[in-house]
Parts: structure tokens; sequence; C-alpha cells
């Protein structure tokens, strides 16, 4: 699913997605400044938060309150590896049953979940953006699953 959007239009955005995702899993792809966070504002409030949000860089990961309950926001920029985020943590947030928003993925290498959503965001030259919503899974996990069991 593609979407073609000012910043105006983000509730609508935000609310489109939710409809769309097949996982509590949401990662976060796109140039810095793009408005990774400033989506991630949108969908918190589409879930109910009521908190403010706002970009992780340093905390790494922020915790916002919901309806039903919990997101974790994670901005992985400043981690180097899998280790550094092994060693905060990570994996006690990856698998649970509550919402997780993870601005620089790729920091995560093979941490990633089963099943997740890709977010990519791209900035077009008129000032809006351009956003691709897909679903994955993890490959990898799927494949060693398999062998384990045959």
């Amino acid at each position: 699913m593609t979407f073609k959007y000012s910043v105006e239009e983000i509730e609508s955005v935000a609310s489109a997605i939710l409809q769309e995702t097949t996982s509590k899993t949401l990662l976060f792809y796109g140039d810095m400044g793009v408005g990774k966070t400033t989506l991630i504002k949108a969908l918190s409030q589409q879930l109910g938060s009521t908190m403010n949000v706002s970009s992780p860089t340093f905390s790494i990961v922020n915790e916002y309150e919901i309806n039903d309950g919990l997101i974790y926001h994670f901005d992985l920029y400043r981690i180097k590896d899998e280790e550094e985020a092994l060693n905060f943590g990570i994996e006690e947030f990856l698998f649970n049953d509550q919402w997780i928003f993870i601005e620089w993925p790729e920091k995560l290498g093979n941490l990633l979940p089963e099943i997740f959503n890709t977010i990519e965001i791209k900035l077009n030259l008129d000032g809006t953006r351009s956003l691709k919503l897909c679903t994955n899974t993890n490959l990898t996990k799927q494949k060693a699953k398999k062998q384990k069991i045959n």
C-alpha cells in the first residue's frame, strides 16, 4: 500500500496505516527529518495516547500509555549494532503483545521479530511525503524454525 500525503493529512494516513497493519511491530525507514517521529505521534494519538510523543534519540526508548496497553517507541540511530541492542534488553520489548515502533531498525540485524510491517517514507520535491507500507516476515527465523521441526 502506498500513500502520497502532506503533513496536514497525517491523521488520515495514520488511520489508514492502522487499518492495514498485520502486526503491532512497525519498522520505520527513511532519511533523517523525513517525518518518522511525526507519523509515530499521529499513530500514537490514533491508538489513544494522550502523552507527549517525542523522539527517543538519547533515551533510545520511550513508553506511551494507550487505551489497551502500551507503545514502545525506539530510536536506534545512536546504537552501533545488535550487541548494543541486546545490552539494553531489546528482546524483552520485541516479544510481547504491545505496539512497537522502531526508527532505524536496520541496526537490529538478526534481532527482528518474525512478523512486522515496514513503513518507508521519502520526502518529495514538492514537500509532500511518499509512504510505502509492507507486510514482512523474517524469513531467516522461519527457515530456522522449519529446520528444527524437521
